[in-house]
């Protein structure tokens, strides 16, 4: 169980270390739309697109389904939780960061 979290974060990670794949995210955020659509935002190719949106599909960021002629993409947020999580561990050792150099600044004072 641990090891299937561990390789479905990886695949997260991976999707979200391409601008290109953030910028499609970001898109999607707005709504849904046609893979036409997102690849009229970005100077790539179409084919590219396309590549980006299936790796963004294999890591369940984004749910695509057929409507008549048009692919049509969907933000899937929730894969993103394992990155907040991820993220969380580390907010403990900030916050004692912060409050460290608050503590030097106001000795000094």
């Amino acid at each position: 169980m641990a090891a299937q979290r561990r390789k479905q974060r990886e695949g997260v990670f991976r999707a979200i270390a391409d601008p290109t794949r953030r910028d499609i995210l970001a898109l999607l955020r707005g709504g849904r739309h046609s893979v036409g659509e997102i690849a009229g935002n970005f100077r790539t190719s179409r084919p590219a697109i396309s590549r980006h949106i299936r790796l963004l599909r294999s890591a369940g960021l984004v749910v695509t389904r057929q409507e008549g002629t048009a692919r049509i993409c969907e933000l899937n947020a929730k894969p993103l939780r394992a990155v907040s999580d991820w993220l969380r561990d580390y907010e403990a050792f900030w916050d004692e960061s912060l409050l460290s150099l608050k503590r030097y600044v106001e000795e000094d004072a």
